[in-house]
Protein backbone atom coordinates (compact mmCIF):
# COMPACT_ATOMS: atom_id res chain seq x y z
CA UNK A 1 0.00 0.00 0.00
CA UNK A 2 1.41 3.52 -0.72
CA UNK A 3 2.43 5.43 1.78
CA UNK A 4 0.52 9.02 2.47
CA UNK A 5 3.15 11.33 4.63
CA UNK A 6 1.87 14.55 5.44
CA UNK A 7 4.56 16.42 3.46
CA UNK A 8 3.27 14.09 0.70
CA UNK A 9 -0.19 14.93 0.85
CA UNK A 10 0.53 18.80 1.27
CA UNK A 11 2.63 18.48 -1.70
CA UNK A 12 -0.26 17.72 -3.93
CA UNK A 13 -2.80 19.67 -5.26
CA UNK A 14 -6.49 18.85 -4.37
CA UNK A 15 -6.60 17.37 -7.92
CA UNK A 16 -3.98 14.81 -6.84
CA UNK A 17 -5.74 14.10 -3.68
CA UNK A 18 -9.28 13.05 -5.57
CA UNK A 19 -6.63 10.75 -7.76
CA UNK A 20 -4.73 9.87 -4.67
CA UNK A 21 -7.77 8.87 -2.30
CA UNK A 22 -10.77 7.67 -3.84
CA UNK A 23 -12.63 8.11 -0.71
CA UNK A 24 -12.20 11.97 -1.29
CA UNK A 25 -15.26 12.59 -4.02
CA UNK A 26 -15.72 15.18 -6.36
CA UNK A 27 -17.64 17.43 -4.06
CA UNK A 28 -14.40 18.04 -2.04
CA UNK A 29 -13.51 20.48 -4.83
CA UNK A 30 -16.13 22.75 -3.19
CA UNK A 31 -14.94 21.87 0.62
CA UNK A 32 -17.36 18.90 0.87
CA UNK A 33 -16.25 18.06 4.74
CA UNK A 34 -15.28 14.59 5.88
CA UNK A 35 -17.69 14.12 8.82
CA UNK A 36 -17.04 12.04 12.21
CA UNK A 37 -20.16 11.40 14.23
CA UNK A 38 -19.38 11.01 18.25
CA UNK A 39 -22.34 9.78 20.03
CA UNK A 40 -21.34 11.45 23.06
CA UNK A 41 -21.33 15.20 24.46
CA UNK A 42 -19.06 18.06 23.53
CA UNK A 43 -16.22 18.07 26.24
CA UNK A 44 -16.49 13.84 26.79
CA UNK A 45 -13.06 12.51 26.90
CA UNK A 46 -13.80 10.68 23.66
CA UNK A 47 -14.89 13.75 22.23
CA UNK A 48 -11.64 15.35 22.83
CA UNK A 49 -9.88 12.40 21.22
CA UNK A 50 -11.96 12.80 18.32
CA UNK A 51 -11.45 16.35 17.27
CA UNK A 52 -7.16 15.94 17.61
CA UNK A 53 -8.12 12.71 15.15
CA UNK A 54 -10.38 15.46 13.29
CA UNK A 55 -7.52 18.12 12.83
CA UNK A 56 -4.93 15.42 12.48
CA UNK A 57 -6.84 13.67 9.90
CA UNK A 58 -7.79 17.06 8.13
CA UNK A 59 -3.85 17.88 7.83
CA UNK A 60 -2.77 14.34 6.20
CA UNK A 61 -5.70 15.38 3.65
CA UNK A 62 -3.84 18.45 2.51
CA UNK A 63 -6.38 20.55 4.83
CA UNK A 64 -8.90 19.23 3.47
CA UNK A 65 -12.39 19.97 6.14
CA UNK A 66 -13.23 16.97 8.65
CA UNK A 67 -15.00 17.97 11.00
CA UNK A 68 -17.16 16.56 14.42
CA UNK A 69 -20.67 16.14 14.97
CA UNK A 70 -21.45 15.00 18.04
CA UNK A 71 -24.71 13.61 18.64
CA UNK A 72 -25.15 12.19 22.11
CA UNK A 73 -27.99 10.26 23.58
CA UNK A 74 -30.21 7.18 23.75
CA UNK A 75 -27.11 4.57 24.70
CA UNK A 76 -25.11 5.94 21.15
CA UNK A 77 -28.08 4.90 19.21
CA UNK A 78 -28.38 8.21 17.58
CA UNK A 79 -25.17 8.67 16.82
CA UNK A 80 -24.51 4.91 15.50
CA UNK A 81 -28.10 5.07 13.49
CA UNK A 82 -26.90 7.80 11.32
CA UNK A 83 -23.89 6.59 10.55
CA UNK A 84 -25.10 2.91 9.82
CA UNK A 85 -27.66 5.12 7.34
CA UNK A 86 -24.93 7.21 5.92
CA UNK A 87 -23.27 6.56 2.41
CA UNK A 88 -20.84 4.44 2.59
CA UNK A 89 -18.22 6.80 0.98
CA UNK A 90 -15.72 7.53 3.79
CA UNK A 91 -17.41 10.78 3.80
CA UNK A 92 -19.31 9.80 7.09
CA UNK A 93 -17.25 7.76 10.58
CA UNK A 94 -18.46 6.89 13.54
CA UNK A 95 -16.13 7.35 16.54
CA UNK A 96 -17.43 5.18 19.80
CA UNK A 97 -16.37 3.25 22.54
CA UNK A 98 -16.88 -0.50 22.78
CA UNK A 99 -20.63 -0.08 24.38
CA UNK A 100 -22.64 0.57 20.87
CA UNK A 101 -20.81 -2.45 19.05
CA UNK A 102 -20.26 -5.43 21.83
CA UNK A 103 -22.44 -4.17 24.66
CA UNK A 104 -25.98 -3.06 23.31
CA UNK A 105 -26.61 -6.23 21.26
CA UNK A 106 -27.49 -7.96 25.10
CA UNK A 107 -28.85 -5.36 26.43
CA UNK A 108 -31.64 -4.61 24.62
CA UNK A 109 -33.89 -6.62 22.65
CA UNK A 110 -33.91 -4.77 19.36
CA UNK A 111 -31.16 -2.04 17.93
CA UNK A 112 -31.76 0.70 15.73
CA UNK A 113 -28.59 -0.86 13.83
CA UNK A 114 -27.06 -4.22 12.99
CA UNK A 115 -23.55 -4.00 14.72
CA UNK A 116 -22.07 -6.52 12.26
CA UNK A 117 -23.72 -5.49 8.97
CA UNK A 118 -24.47 -1.41 9.29
CA UNK A 119 -20.63 -0.94 9.84
CA UNK A 120 -17.11 -1.12 8.83
CA UNK A 121 -14.18 -1.52 11.49
CA UNK A 122 -11.80 0.84 10.43
CA UNK A 123 -9.05 1.21 13.22
CA UNK A 124 -9.00 0.30 17.06
CA UNK A 125 -7.37 3.75 18.33
CA UNK A 126 -6.90 3.00 21.94
CA UNK A 127 -7.79 0.23 24.59
CA UNK A 128 -9.10 1.53 28.04
CA UNK A 129 -10.96 0.61 30.94
CA UNK A 130 -12.13 1.70 34.32
CA UNK A 131 -10.60 1.87 37.67
CA UNK A 132 -12.68 1.66 41.03
CA UNK A 133 -12.87 5.01 42.55
CA UNK A 134 -13.99 6.35 46.13
CA UNK A 135 -14.54 9.32 47.91
CA UNK A 136 -11.02 10.78 49.58
CA UNK A 137 -12.91 10.17 53.04
CA UNK A 138 -14.12 6.73 52.39
CA UNK A 139 -13.28 4.35 55.53
CA UNK A 140 -11.24 2.06 52.94
CA UNK A 141 -8.25 2.22 50.89
CA UNK A 142 -8.24 -0.85 48.79
CA UNK A 143 -10.78 -3.29 47.06
CA UNK A 144 -9.70 -5.64 50.04
CA UNK A 145 -10.82 -3.27 52.63
CA UNK A 146 -14.07 -2.28 50.40
CA UNK A 147 -15.16 -5.89 50.33
CA UNK A 148 -14.57 -5.89 54.60
CA UNK A 149 -16.63 -2.94 54.84
CA UNK A 150 -19.58 -3.45 52.49
CA UNK A 151 -19.90 -7.11 54.22
CA UNK A 152 -20.03 -5.39 57.92
CA UNK A 153 -22.41 -2.62 56.76
CA UNK A 154 -25.09 -4.64 54.34
CA UNK A 155 -26.99 -2.00 52.43
CA UNK A 156 -25.01 0.96 52.94
CA UNK A 157 -22.76 1.44 50.09
CA UNK A 158 -24.20 2.45 46.55
CA UNK A 159 -21.87 3.12 42.92
CA UNK A 160 -22.09 5.42 40.15
CA UNK A 161 -22.12 4.39 36.82
CA UNK A 162 -22.07 6.83 33.98
CA UNK A 163 -24.84 5.28 32.47
CA UNK A 164 -27.35 1.83 32.44
CA UNK A 165 -25.54 -0.62 30.72
CA UNK A 166 -22.01 1.37 30.46
CA UNK A 167 -18.66 -0.34 31.66
CA UNK A 168 -18.56 1.42 34.22
CA UNK A 169 -22.38 -0.10 35.56
CA UNK A 170 -21.17 -4.06 34.41
CA UNK A 171 -18.28 -3.55 36.38
CA UNK A 172 -20.04 -2.76 39.64
CA UNK A 173 -22.44 -5.55 38.83
CA UNK A 174 -19.34 -7.87 38.67
CA UNK A 175 -18.04 -6.41 41.67
CA UNK A 176 -21.36 -7.76 43.21
CA UNK A 177 -21.25 -10.95 42.36
CA UNK A 178 -17.72 -11.88 42.38
CA UNK A 179 -16.71 -10.64 46.46
CA UNK A 180 -20.45 -11.29 47.33
CA UNK A 181 -21.40 -8.08 48.06
CA UNK A 182 -24.49 -5.78 47.80
CA UNK A 183 -24.55 -2.26 46.46
CA UNK A 184 -27.07 -0.13 45.27
CA UNK A 185 -26.63 1.06 41.41
CA UNK A 186 -26.82 4.79 40.46
CA UNK A 187 -27.02 5.77 36.96
CA UNK A 188 -25.94 9.45 35.92
CA UNK A 189 -25.99 10.94 32.44
CA UNK A 190 -22.14 11.32 31.90
CA UNK A 191 -19.28 10.77 32.81
CA UNK A 192 -18.91 14.45 34.05
CA UNK A 193 -22.04 14.07 36.90
CA UNK A 194 -20.79 10.87 38.16
CA UNK A 195 -17.60 11.89 38.65
CA UNK A 196 -18.62 15.22 40.42
CA UNK A 197 -21.18 12.53 42.50
CA UNK A 198 -17.77 11.13 43.82
CA UNK A 199 -16.29 13.53 44.79
CA UNK A 200 -19.23 15.48 46.41
CA UNK A 201 -19.54 11.96 48.59
CA UNK A 202 -23.16 11.57 46.98
CA UNK A 203 -22.20 8.20 45.64
CA UNK A 204 -19.58 5.68 47.48
CA UNK A 205 -17.70 3.80 44.70
CA UNK A 206 -17.30 4.77 40.89
CA UNK A 207 -16.16 2.25 38.27
CA UNK A 208 -14.13 5.76 36.33
CA UNK A 209 -12.95 6.28 32.70
CA UNK A 210 -9.45 6.11 33.22
CA UNK A 211 -8.89 9.52 31.55
CA UNK A 212 -10.92 11.14 34.32
CA UNK A 213 -10.04 8.87 37.17
CA UNK A 214 -6.07 9.50 36.67
CA UNK A 215 -7.42 13.40 37.16
CA UNK A 216 -9.53 12.79 39.80
CA UNK A 217 -6.49 10.87 41.70
CA UNK A 218 -3.57 12.70 41.00
CA UNK A 219 -5.27 16.04 41.85
CA UNK A 220 -6.61 14.73 45.68
CA UNK A 221 -10.62 14.50 45.00
CA UNK A 222 -10.87 11.15 44.93
CA UNK A 223 -8.91 7.58 45.75
CA UNK A 224 -8.25 4.65 43.64
CA UNK A 225 -9.18 0.80 44.84
CA UNK A 226 -8.45 -1.27 42.23
CA UNK A 227 -8.06 -1.33 38.54
CA UNK A 228 -10.19 -3.52 36.48
CA UNK A 229 -7.64 -4.51 34.13
CA UNK A 230 -5.34 -7.11 33.17
CA UNK A 231 -2.22 -5.49 34.51
CA UNK A 232 -2.04 -2.03 36.50
CA UNK A 233 -2.36 1.09 34.73
CA UNK A 234 0.55 2.79 33.29
CA UNK A 235 -0.41 6.07 34.82
CA UNK A 236 -1.58 5.02 38.43
CA UNK A 237 1.27 2.60 39.19
CA UNK A 238 0.22 2.41 42.81
CA UNK A 239 -2.86 1.35 42.23
CA UNK A 240 -3.08 -2.51 42.20
CA UNK A 241 -5.71 -4.58 39.86
CA UNK A 242 -8.62 -6.05 40.93
CA UNK A 243 -7.72 -9.27 40.55
CA UNK A 244 -4.27 -8.46 42.52
CA UNK A 245 -6.52 -7.91 44.96
CA UNK A 246 -8.55 -11.09 44.57
CA UNK A 247 -11.43 -10.43 42.89
CA UNK A 248 -11.44 -12.54 39.65
CA UNK A 249 -13.28 -11.31 36.39
CA UNK A 250 -12.87 -7.64 35.95
CA UNK A 251 -10.72 -7.32 33.55
CA UNK A 252 -12.21 -6.71 30.16
CA UNK A 253 -10.69 -3.65 28.59
CA UNK A 254 -12.81 -1.48 26.80
CA UNK A 255 -11.92 0.75 23.61
CA UNK A 256 -12.33 3.69 21.53
CA UNK A 257 -12.68 3.06 17.86
CA UNK A 258 -13.20 4.32 14.32
CA UNK A 259 -16.01 2.70 11.92
CA UNK A 260 -17.56 2.97 8.48
CA UNK A 261 -20.74 2.46 7.01
CA UNK A 262 -21.53 -1.31 6.02
CA UNK A 263 -20.37 -2.19 2.72
CA UNK A 264 -17.20 0.57 2.60
CA UNK A 265 -15.20 -0.66 -0.26
CA UNK A 266 -12.14 -2.05 0.64
CA UNK A 267 -9.49 0.00 -0.91
CA UNK A 268 -11.50 3.34 0.72
CA UNK A 269 -11.10 1.32 4.23
CA UNK A 270 -7.66 0.62 3.46
CA UNK A 271 -6.88 4.01 2.73
CA UNK A 272 -8.23 5.90 5.90
CA UNK A 273 -7.92 2.39 8.51
CA UNK A 274 -3.70 3.39 6.85
CA UNK A 275 -4.17 7.46 7.45
CA UNK A 276 -5.91 6.90 11.02
CA UNK A 277 -2.85 4.09 12.20
CA UNK A 278 -0.28 6.66 11.16
CA UNK A 279 -2.51 9.43 13.32
CA UNK A 280 -2.15 7.00 16.20
CA UNK A 281 1.31 6.43 16.07
CA UNK A 282 2.01 10.21 15.66
CA UNK A 283 3.40 11.81 18.87
CA UNK A 284 1.13 14.14 19.90
CA UNK A 285 -1.71 11.45 19.70
CA UNK A 286 0.17 9.20 22.38
CA UNK A 287 0.55 12.22 24.39
CA UNK A 288 -3.01 12.41 25.02
CA UNK A 289 -3.61 8.61 25.10
CA UNK A 290 -0.78 8.27 27.77
CA UNK A 291 -1.91 11.11 29.74
CA UNK A 292 -5.52 9.98 30.08
CA UNK A 293 -3.97 6.26 30.99
CA UNK A 294 -4.58 4.39 28.20
CA UNK A 295 -3.10 2.03 25.76
CA UNK A 296 -2.53 3.31 21.97
CA UNK A 297 -3.53 0.47 19.86
CA UNK A 298 -3.94 1.40 16.00
CA UNK A 299 -5.08 -2.56 14.80
CA UNK A 300 -7.54 -2.41 11.70
CA UNK A 301 -9.10 -4.22 9.33
CA UNK A 302 -9.31 -8.04 9.76
CA UNK A 303 -7.36 -8.03 13.10
CA UNK A 304 -10.07 -5.11 14.68
CA UNK A 305 -13.08 -6.96 13.06
CA UNK A 306 -11.89 -9.81 15.04
CA UNK A 307 -11.64 -7.72 18.23
CA UNK A 308 -14.89 -6.88 18.03
CA UNK A 309 -16.40 -10.74 17.76
CA UNK A 310 -14.18 -11.34 20.53
CA UNK A 311 -15.34 -8.85 22.51
CA UNK A 312 -18.85 -8.93 21.67
CA UNK A 313 -19.08 -12.66 23.45
CA UNK A 314 -17.04 -11.97 26.14
CA UNK A 315 -19.17 -8.96 27.20
CA UNK A 316 -22.40 -10.76 26.19
CA UNK A 317 -21.18 -13.67 28.94
CA UNK A 318 -21.14 -11.16 31.75
CA UNK A 319 -24.23 -9.22 30.83
CA UNK A 320 -26.05 -12.46 30.70
CA UNK A 321 -24.70 -13.05 34.05
CA UNK A 322 -25.30 -9.89 35.88
CA UNK A 323 -29.32 -10.45 34.49
CA UNK A 324 -28.96 -7.09 32.73
CA UNK A 325 -31.66 -5.90 30.16
CA UNK A 326 -32.63 -2.01 29.16
CA UNK A 327 -35.46 -2.25 27.54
Amino acid sequence: MRSFSRRGLLALPLAGLLTALPFVPAQAQTGFPIRIVVPFSAGAGSDNTARLIARMFSEELGGHPVVVDNKPGAGTFIGASEVARAPADGHTLLYTIVVTHTQNPHLYSKLPYDPVKDFTPLTQVMKSATVLTAPVNAPYNSVRELVAYAKANPGKLNFASFALGSTSHLNGELLKMRAGIDMVHVPYKGTADASQALMAGDVQLYFDGTATAVQAIKSGKAKGLGAATPTRVPALPDVPTMTEQGVQGLDIVGWQALFGPGNMAPATAQKISAILAKIVRSPEMLKLIEAQGNEPSGASGADFAAIVQRDTERWGEVIRAAKIKLD
